[in-house]
This record gives structure tokens, sequence and C-alpha cells, in this order.
């Protein structure tokens, strides 16, 4: 090219989470059956949409503005039904016009990092969703900067760590924080998220809250929207219903601004993300009406219950079966259907492996994991996939120093399910004890 094209924040552009998903489809192609543990949708692993939320999507099909353009912030009877389901709460107040629609909460990620100033830096968790980490540094043209969640310690943040970080860095005009948590499945309670905002307001910063998870909490946690909490606090919380109906291929999420009446700068850069969505026009029209008759209706609390039981029951088995596993650390999933298991330092080596079957197999998984940046956590899903069929994502590719996977509880089939996780603990002691083979070799 004459010139140099490409973006400055190019590089942080990464998505392991759907990359792995075409070393997958090779396997395939081997005649390898995969278990795609790797993405959270629970349409695909088997989840059913009952029959009164079909009739009331396939009602909506049949009008025909279901068909046209909405305003550009979304349908103003939807924002409105929202902006009453947070004021009804009691704490934070908001309109119609504090609420924005997105095509999906990607859209609305990169639109929030991407209309900061790249200068601004908004400090997100270690480990973190991949979306929010890459957008950040892409914007910034730079790694992300991050505050530490404390595998010892429930995945809890580590308070000290964000709050000397936000300090010593200048740069940093936002917080971001996942609640409940992807990848780590972890439920924030009430003390960590008030603390988050004090360490906010005593440093000028605005804060987001992604709470697309926030109505997945289960095994007796529980914790607060945001909207409960940031008082006169400049804030974003992030929504969506990809998880909660679940509906992912709508690409429907949004966001409520708390307090941009609060500061001239923020209002300014809100009202910069609603004149970037002007110039798309609009998003999607009809996952957008069917959100109102969705959520109010009768069946729906009792639906969402069924859906919090099975992911509790699940969360439950798999740390049971993976708990005593040695050279492992993991903690019980309590929110969203994530659980994230990382290995005890130094535990990994480039000398392990697990026995694969199909020669051919064996030498492109060698090809693979034999390139000199290769992580070890990414050589161990790699082994992982192509021995069992099991595809998890490497927890090194969510933006931390850790070492190890992340995989989901949405497997429908209870024995199918156990059965994943009883191959994952026999094959972490498998490849761990492969390495001390070869040295005892």
């Amino acid at each position: 090219m004459r010139n140099n094209i490409v973006h400055i924040g190019a590089g942080e552009l990464t998505y392991e989470i759907r990359a792995i998903v075409e070393i997958a489809e090779k396997l395939n192609r081997f005649g390898i059956k995969t278990n795609m543990e790797n993405i959270g949708d629970p349409v695909a692993k088997g989840e059913k949409i009952p029959l009164w939320m079909k009739e009331i999507v396939s009602d909506l099909v049949m009008t025909d503005c279901s068909y046209g353009y909405c305003a550009t912030k979304g349908l103003l009877e939807t924002r409105q039904f929202l902006a009453d389901q947070t004021n009804a709460r009691g704490k934070a107040q908001i309109t119609a016009e504090d609420v924005i629609f997105f095509n999906g909460l990607g859209d609305a990620i990169q639109k929030v990092y991407g209309l900061l100033r790249r200068e601004a830096r908004v400090i997100g968790p270690s480990p973190t969703y991949s979306t929010h980490s890459s957008a950040e540094g892409a914007h910034a043209g730079q790694k992300p900067v991050t505050y530490y969640l404390d595998p010892d310690n429930h995945w809890y943040p580590d308070l000290d760590d964000l709050r000397l970080s936000v300090k010593y860095n200048p740069t940093i005009s936002g917080i971001l924080v996942i609640n409940p948590d992807n990848p780590t499945g972890a439920v924030y309670p009430e003390r960590i998220l008030t603390e988050i905002i004090s360490i906010c307001k005593e440093y000028d910063l605005f804060l987001i809250c992604d709470e697309i998870y926030n109505n997945l909490v289960y095994n007796g946690e529980s914790t607060r929207p945001i909207s409960d909490l940031v008082g006169d606090l400049p804030a974003i919380a992030m929504k969506g219903i990809s998880k909660e109906l679940p509906w992912p291929g709508a690409r429907c999420g949004w966001i409520e601004v708390y307090n941009a009446d609060k500061d001239p700068v923020f209002a300014q850069y809100v009202q910069s993300i609603v004149n970037s969505k002007m110039v798309e026009v609009c998003s999607t029209t009809l996952p957008q009406k069917a959100i109102p008759p969705i959520l109010s209706h009768p069946e729906y609390p009792l639906y969402l219950e069924e859906r919090r039981k099975r992911y509790e029951k699940h969360s439950n088995i798999a740390y049971q079966l993976l708990k005593e596993v040695l050279g492992i650390k993991v903690n019980r999933t309590n929110g969203a259907f994530y659980m994230s298991v990382v290995f005890e330092p130094g535990v990994l080596t480039d000398q392990q492996s697990l026995p694969i079957e199909n020669d051919e197999v064996r030498r492109m998984v060698e090809e693979l994991v034999d390139v000199p940046d290769v992580s070890f956590d990414k050589r161990f899903v790699y082994y992982l996939l192509a021995s069992t069929g099991i595809c998890v994502v490497p927890i090194s590719s969510f933006c931390t120093d850790e070492r190890g996977f992340r995989v989901t509880l949405l497997e429908m089939d209870e024995d199918e399910f156990t059965k994943v996780f009883e191959t994952l603990a026999r094959s972490i002691t498998e490849y761990l004890a492969a390495a001390e083979a070869k040295v005892l070799d």
C-alpha cells in the first residue's frame, strides 16, 4: 500500500472465543466429534425458547411497523418501559431519554470506548471479557489497563490494586465492572460495588457496569444493579436480551445513562454516542418491540427461575468434580454461566501433552503449539480439544497473566454435562502428569 492504512489499535482486536472454532472445524473434518463449550450461546447448546415467547415475536412479525426504522435512541415505548423498571426500584431516576439502544452489546461496547478521547483510559478487570479489553485497547492504540481479579478470593477485585492503579495513572478516566462477571462467574456483593463507586468519586471518574447477566444469579448469592448505588456519580449500565431471554441472534442491547446532567464533559461524551447512532439511523426494531410484552409476561419470572436453578445445579456439579483436582484453582460459579479454571503457578510446561489417536490430528496440534509465542494454557486447550473433543477457551485470551481456561455451564443434558466435566478433571490430571513422566523417562 502507498500508506499504512492499519489502525493503530488493530493489534488489540482479538476474540479467541470464536477463533478456537476454526481449529474445532478442522477436527470435525477428521471425524472428531466436538463439544463446543467455548461460547455463551444458550440456544446453540439446546435451550428451548418457550412457546409463549415465540408467539409474542410471531405476532409482532405480522405487524408492518416491526419492519420500519425506529427512533435513533430506540423505540420510545420500550425505552420508557425500561426506565420505569429502573425507577421502580426507587434509587436512580432516569427518563426514556437516558436509554439508548444498540445492535447488541458488542455494538454498544465499540461505541462507548471508540468515542472516548484517545488519551482517556478505562481500567477494566483482569481477566475480562475480551470484547471490552479489545475495544478499550484498540481505542487507545495500547495494551488495556487492568486491575486484578483474585482467584484465591472468589475472583473478587483486588481493591487495593485498583485504587493504586487509578492513583498513579492519571490517564484513567473510568472504571469497568462486569457483574455478574464473564469469564469468572463471580457475583460481587454490595460492599465491593460501593467501594468501586467510592474510588470513582474520589478521583472524579465515570463508571461502566456491564450487567447483561444481572438476573442470572444463584447459589444464594445476591448483588445490586449499579443504578441502586451510584448516587450522583456519572455512570453507564450495559444491558441486553441475548443471555437473559435468551435471544443472542436479535443483536439487541442498550445502555442506561445515569447523571449525565451532573458533569458537562460526561454529558458531551454521551451526546457523541447518540450522534454516532444517528449516523447509523437506528438499531433493530423487532426485538425492541418484543421486550415489554416478554419481560412483563406472567410466565417470564417462572421461566427465568427455572433457568437459574439449572445453572445452579450445573455450577455445583462442575465445582464438585474439579475442586479436588491437583494443580488447579477453581471457584464455584454463582452468576452468568461460565467457570474459569486456572493452573497453579509453575505446573504448566512445554513438555505436556494428551494422547491423540489420529496421526494427522496429532501432527496438526504439534505444529500449532510449536511456535515461540504460544501460551502454555493455549497449548493445553489445543491438546484437550484434539484428545477429547471438548472445546474451551484459554484464560490468557481474557487479558490476564493467569493460565487456565473458561468453560460454559450450558450443556442441557445433565448426564452429558457431567461426562464433560469428568473428562476435564481426568484430562487435567493426565496432562499435568505428562511432563513428570517425560522427566522420569
